[in-house]
């Protein structure tokens, strides 16, 4: 890595968990088979995974924020401005702001990122090339390029595998949980197949009461809850009978911890009336916002890997009108969380990850029809890492004069996800269970025949 000065002169740089899973139940099987009752023995249970090989790998981190811009995000108007590329680079941004570390400078609607960037590091020079959503989106989530005859698993299932029940981890709520709803462009868990998937909580965390799909039941009370359950157990004659019966014990346990997500301590963690108004409105009091907030409060639960799925990222047409919407609502969200979680002592512990499939077309397509937007860009873009062991305060890479190629540094969808493994403790070149017996590593490496630029050990 060269000491290229941008600006000024920025630093560059198990038993298994039965009470959740009877019998290898997902979550949502076992809140079905709950309330099923003794019908629930019909479900057919799937096989636990294999274990995955663990390589003994030092990490500090135990949680995952993704901050996942759906549509990609223009790299220009956000964390690598170009004030003298001209107007129809820059378009109506032409003066970042300083932040709180001498020599970075970002776009200057980003004004409360601006005061926390001692906290975070923006990565310049990431590139993978491809310009279409749903394989670059499988890129940058997997780490993997497509086309190997094999679905691979995003970063959030590979953790949950790895960190997840299999691993020790005794929490009510699963341990990959996407807020709010899945991307659709690829298959998060791939080839790790059902006990990877993340849980959608579905509902929107901005409503008063934030409707969590299988959880928090829209127009039923909890003390109509409670009724319901009375009911089932009187009901439940079949039960009753074979009550010392293991399988009937083991749906006995799911039922418990079913209603105590529905009931007790799992629905408080989605009540977001137990915050104070002033850090509600600081975090903004829309769906991003409030998602920053529940995802704060989810890491704080031990919970291993969430993903805020954040869409209107896809600017090809009227772009600054959208961007001077948008900006200040994600500046809004990400520096209260970062702020939050560091003040709530979960920052060290915790990578905040920010990023999209790939970036936008440096120069404006001002012509009909886009009328001012920006299109896909893979060939540079990027990303912003903070907490779980990268260090505050740095600038990895750069793109050239107009950002349309990288100029020092390229770091690859790969060379991040490592990093975050290492961080992890999750051991990059580690096996993972598949289905077809076939060996499957972690995380691609230079054997894999790609372009490699190594791990981000200058934050890590």
């Amino acid at each position: 890595m060269k000491g290229e000065r941008q600006e000024a002169t920025p630093r560059r740089l198990s038993a298994k968990h039965i009470e959740a899973t009877a019998g290898g139940l997902t979550r949502r099987q076992a809140l079905q088979a709950a309330l099923l009752g003794s019908a629930g023995l019909a479900i057919g249970l799937p096989a636990l995974p294999a274990r995955a090989s663990r390589g003994h790998v030092a990490g500090k981190a135990k949680s995952v924020i993704q901050i996942w811009l759906w549509g990609g995000p223009c790299h220009i108007d956000t964390w690598d401005p170009k004030p003298d590329a001209g107007h129809d680079y820059t378009g109506e941004y032409t003066k970042p702001i300083a932040t709180n570390v001498d020599g970075i400078r970002i776009n200057e609607m980003l004004t409360e990122l601006a005061k926390v960037a001692d906290k975070y590091s923006i990565i310049r020079s990431m590139t993978h090339g491809n310009n279409a959503h749903e394989t670059a989106a499988y890129i940058v989530q997997t780490g993997h390029m497509p086309g190997d005859g094999q679905v691979w698993p995003g970063v959030g299932a590979v953790t949950s595998l790895y960190k997840g029940y299999d691993a020790g981890y005794k929490g009510l709520i699963p341990p990959y949980v996407v807020l709010t709803e899945l991307q659709g462009r690829f298959s998060e868990a791939g080839f790790l197949g059902i006990k990877a998937k993340p849980f959608a909580t579905g509902g929107n965390p901005a409503q008063p009461r934030f409707v969590v799909e299988g959880i928090v039941a829209e127009g039923i009370s909890d003390e109509r809850q409670k009724d319901r359950r009375e009911l089932l157990r009187k009901l439940d004659t079949f039960g009753s009978a074979l009550r010392r019966h293991p399988q009937i014990e083991a749906v006995a346990a799911s039922e418990n911890q079913a209603y105590d997500m529905i009931l007790g301590e799992g629905r408080k963690v989605f009540d977001l009336t137990q915050e104070k108004d002033d850090l509600r409105t600081a975090y903004g009091k829309n769906t991003f916002g409030q998602s920053c907030l529940m995802a704060r409060r989810l890491v704080e639960q031990g919970v291993p890997y969430v993903t805020i799925n954040y869409k209107g990222w896809d600017t090809h047409k009227q772009h600054f009108q959208t961007m001077r919407r948008m900006l200040p609502e994600m500046d809004k969200g990400v520096a209260t969380l970062i702020r939050d979680l560091a003040d709530h002592g979960l920052l060290d512990s915790t990578i905040v990850w920010w990023s999209g499939e790939f970036g936008r077309t440096p120069r404006v397509q001002w012509e009909p029809p886009w009328n001012g937007g920006r299109g896909h860009y893979g060939a540079v873009f990027s990303a912003m890492v903070a907490g779980g062991g990268f260090k505050g305060g740095h600038v990895v890479g750069a793109s050239d004069a107009r950002g349309e190629e990288v100029k020092d540094r390229p770091v690859y969808p790969w060379d991040l996800i490592r990093s975050m493994y290492m961080l992890l403790g999750i051991d990059p070149d580690g096996s993972l269970p598949h289905p077809q017996g076939i060996t499957a590593r972690a995380c691609v490496g230079p054997s894999d025949g790609v372009k490699i630029g190594g791990p981000l050990l200058e934050i890590m």
